[in-house]
């Protein structure tokens, strides 16, 4: 099962990554984080299918926290190819996305791309807060 979502900000993608740590029994394949200018796009794809239940239950998640996404070709493309199994830095390169995290779930790789972005542009704009 597959689940895409945007995102307005760092603190909501957050949210969703710790959300998705404390329910292991969502068996999570892996998660991407890709950061664009306006926003976050986050695509979970899991072991198994849930049940009609559980699957409500996380969309509800999903769309507290967020929207439904339709990306634009490019970022279909980079996410493709990532779950095909390229580098997220050869998909960096190739499609010019800025892809934070893909794998397990990682907090920590969040949190650093926002203090470096941070620290470079000098400011925090409002997508990474």
């Amino acid at each position: 099962m597959e689940y895409l979502c945007y995102l307005a900000n760092a603190s909501l993608t957050l949210r969703l990554v710790e959300y998705l740590h404390g329910r292991p029994q969502l068996k999570v394949s892996f998660v991407t984080v890709i950061n664009t200018i306006d926003g976050w796009v986050i695509r979970v794809r899991l072991n198994h299918q849930l049940s009609h239940k559980e699957d409500g239950n996380f969309r509800s998640i999903l769309s507290e926290l967020g929207s439904s996404y339709s990306p634009p070709k490019r970022v279909q493309l980079a996410l493709w190819s990532l779950a095909g199994g390229q580098s997220p830095v050869d998909v960096m390169r190739r499609y010019q996305v800025a892809v934070v995290s893909h794998g397990q779930p990682q907090k920590e790789e969040i949190e650093t791309f926002q203090q470096n972005f941070i620290k470079g542009l000098g400011y925090c704009p409002q997508t990474l807060a």
